[in-house]
């Protein structure tokens, strides 16, 4: 089964459209022409929204849920070695993990990080799947364990492995029987709804996408990952009769801000983590969607800052996205790491805030329908930079390692600033 990578997805997008933003190419909408937004969401205070919620949503933590990797090897190397590194001196990511280069199959170090999601206030992760059979699908059933051994429920986002399109809704079926009623839904994250009823929740990355894209010299290309949105719509119409008299809340989310072909793949809402696409534009989008009263999901997000190849691309057009939030930094200059980290965390505080009062004001498709999740982008993805798992101390990376890695003074400030925003919820 052949994979359609992140970085070759993202690579493939910025070659051809290299002025564009990253995220926005894998939803294909443009903010500028998005509804206008209407008046400020209100700045209720944070402790008066988390008593809300916690009065409407007796399993709350379940609610905040992490992006979850579980696709690292080391025996062989797989993930680690991307680009041409040459693991456990040399990884690929701009970010050396306190844990090192690890197994995502080894239980101490899914222990540690079920400790760090349950200390950080998270109830639950989405697992990155690529299909039947697949690396992470194989680990599937160990991550589940340790899991919820820390009381942390599981659900997945499905990855654009290259039948997808066409297998859908057996494979949604497929993790259905295999990793919830097989396991009488010990710890299947089933998301509860203000009206009591509980159904599972999952989502797409790169769903919808164009047929072609153009670059800066006028050439025409197909991309390699575009489903037609009739494609979509009949597999999720079948997913719908299969399931439907079971889980009638069944909610799949395609990775998408535009409303027109999320309706036609016949979604029931979208999502976006794109870390180029600011908070001050984003009511624009959900205002679209609350009014074809479809639910949209913006995930809290640290930035941006994937590890490039060691040999760069010859094609002179294929522009590196740069650093979110503040893509001037020199990682070399120990004040502008600290800015940086002081901008991440900021970043972190913002989008938590927007996506979370987006989603609770009573105007709102989510607050309407009884429905609000917060994903967290993410847990360890090591290879963009968008981890909250903790680094190393930048004060105890070697000299060779301070001149390759952007770790932070305090390798888990990421966690913290997130722990800090769940505390003012009040939870």
């Amino acid at each position: 089964m052949r994979r359609v990578s992140r970085r070759a997805f993202l690579t493939e997008c910025l070659a051809a459209l290299p002025a564009a933003r990253v995220g926005v190419l894998a939803s294909q909408v443009d903010a500028r022409r998005a509804p206008r937004a209407r008046e400020p969401i209100e700045r209720i205070p944070l402790g008066r929204i988390g008593a809300r919620l916690r009065a409407t949503y007796r399993d709350l933590p379940a609610h905040f849920i992490f992006e979850y990797y579980p696709w690292y090897g080391t025996s062989p190397w797989r993930h680690w070695d991307e680009g041409g590194r040459k693991p456990p001196g040399q990884i690929a990511s701009n970010y050396l993990p306190a844990l090192g280069p690890y197994d995502s199959l080894d239980t101490r170090v899914i222990e540690q990080h079920a400790k760090w999601i349950r200390d950080a206030g998270a109830g639950a992760i989405n697992m990155s799947w690529w299909g039947r059979g697949s690396y992470e699908d194989r680990a599937v059933p160990v991550v589940m364990d340790v899991m919820r051994a820390f009381g942390i429920q599981v659900t997945f986002h499905i990855e654009p492995y290259d039948d997808r399109p066409m297998r859908l809704a057996d494979d949604i079926t497929y993790l259905l029987r295999e990793y919830g009623e097989r396991r009488h839904w010990d710890n299947f994250l089933l998301l509860h709804r203000a009206d009591g009823t509980s159904a599972p929740l999952m989502k797409l990355f790169a769903s919808i996408l164009p047929p072609t894209t153009t670059d800066c010299r006028g050439i025409t290309r197909p991309v390699s990952a575009f489903v037609p949105d009739a494609v979509w719509r009949a597999q999720t119409r079948k997913l719908k009769q299969e399931i439907g008299s079971e889980f009638e809340g069944f909610t799949l989310l395609a990775d998408s801000l535009d409303l027109t072909r999320t309706i036609a793949g016949g979604f029931d809402g979208g999502t976006s983590a794109d870390p180029y696409f600011h908070e001050d534009a984003w009511s624009a989008v959900t205002n679209a969607f609350d009014g074809r009263d479809l639910v949209f999901v913006f995930g809290v997000n640290a930035g941006f800052d994937v590890v490039l190849p060691l040999t760069p691309p010859a094609e002179p057009f294929n522009r590196p996205p740069g650093v979110e939030p503040d893509g001037s930094v020199d990682w070399s200059s120990d004040a502008d790491r600290a800015r940086e980290g002081a901008a991440s965390a900021a970043r972190i505080r913002d989008s938590f805030e927007a996506t979370l009062r987006l989603q609770t004001t009573p105007r709102s498709a989510n607050a309407r329908q009884g429905f609000f999740a917060l994903y967290l982008n993410s847990f360890n993805e090591w290879h963009e930079g968008t981890q909250f798992e903790p680094m190393v101390p930048f004060a105890d990376l070697t000299s060779a390692e301070r001149a390759t890695y952007h770790n932070a003074v305090d390798g888990s400030y990421r966690l913290q600033t997130l722990r800090g925003l769940i505390d003012d919820l009040g939870g």
